[in-house]
C-alpha cells in the first residue's frame, strides 16, 4: 500500500482516470490518503477523512511513507480558517489555499504558513462559518469558496467544528440522530431531501425561524417548512423534505 499528501491548492477527483471525466469531488491542501490502484498517469485514492475514493492526477500527489501516515492520523488536525490564505514552499514560492485546508500536514512537505487555523469549536460555530461560504456558486464535486455542492459545504462547516461528516448527502443521513419534528432542530442541525424515487440528494443546515442555509445555483438562504425548502424569490418548493438530522 502507498501513501500519499495533497501538495497543491486543490485537486479534482474524478470518476475515472482521464481529465475528461466527471469531476465527483476534490482534495484540499494537506489532505492525506490511500492509494489504492495506479496506472501511469494516475492514481484512484481513498481520503483519510471520509474514506471518499476517486482519481487523481499522479503529478498532484506527494508520496508519504506508511509510518507516516499513520502518525499523521493519530495527531490532532488542523484546518485552515480563512477564505483564501497562503502556504509558502521551501523555494520560497507561494500557493493559495481555502478554508478547511489541512495545514496540520504542511511540514511534512516543507511548507510553512501563518494563518489562523482550528482543530474544532463547536456547534454554536456552525452557522457564523456557513455564512461565511453565503453566495459561493454551485460547482458539483466542489467543496472550496470559489465553488461548492450541497454535501461539500456541510461537511467543510462541520469540519471546521471538529466533526468529520461523509461526503455525500446520501452517505451523510446515514450519521446522527433522527428528529421528528422542524420544531426539535436547533441551529446547525441537518435537513435532507430525496427526489421522486426517494433518493438523498440534498442537504442543508437549519438556522433559527425555519430558515435554511444550503448549496443551490449558490450557497443561499431559504424558508424551510414541514413540505420543505420554499425560495421565495420563485415562490415554489424547490426539495422535498426527508429527515432532519442531529450531528452534534
Amino acid at each position: 500500500m502507498k501513501y500519499g499528501i495533497c501538495p497543491i491548492s486543490v485537486a479534482p477527483m474524478r470518476l475515472e482516470a482521464k481529465d475528461t471525466s466527471e469531476m465527483v469531488s476534490q482534495v484540499l491542501y494537506g489532505e492525506y490518503f490511500k492509494i489504492i490502484e495506479e496506472r501511469k498517469k494516475w492514481v484512484k485514492i481513498r481520503l483519510a477523512h471520509d474514506s471518499y475514493e476517486g482519481w487523481v492526477d499522479v503529478k498532484q500527489v506527494f508520496e508519504i511513507e506508511s509510518e507516516l501516515y499513520h502518525q499523521i492520523d493519530e495527531s490532532e488536525q488542523h484546518y485552515a480558517k480563512d477564505l483564501i490564505s497562503h502556504i509558502t514552499h521551501h523555494n520560497e514560492s507561494l500557493s493559495t489555499i481555502t478554508l478547511g485546508a489541512q495545514v496540520s500536514t504542511a511540514r511534512v512537505i516543507a511548507d510553512t504558513y501563518q494563518l489562523e487555523s482550528t482543530s474544532g469549536t463547536d456547534k454554536a460555530d456552525l452557522i457564523n462559518n456557513a455564512l461565511l461560504l453565503l453566495n459561493t456558486p454551485y460547482l458539483w464535486g466542489g467543496r472550496t469558496p470559489l465553488g461548492i455542492d450541497c454535501s461539500g459545504f456541510t461537511q467543510l462547516i462541520y469540519r471546521l467544528s471538529g466533526f468529520k461528516l461523509l461526503r455525500d448527502a446520501s452517505q451523510q443521513a446515514t450519521q446522527g440522530e433522527v428528529l421528528s419534528f422542524i420544531e426539535e432542530a436547533e441551529e446547525g442541525d441537518l435537513a435532507f431531501f430525496d427526489n421522486n424515487e426517494g433518493i438523498i440528494t440534498h442537504v442543508g443546515l437549519i438556522m433559527r425561524d425555519n430558515y435554511i442555509i444550503h448549496a443551490h445555483g449558490k450557497v443561499r438562504i431559504d424558508r424551510l417548512d414541514q413540505s420543505g425548502i420554499f425560495n421565495v424569490e420563485r415562490h415554489l418548493h424547490t426539495h422535498k423534505l426527508r429527515v432532519i438530522k442531529k450531528i452534534m
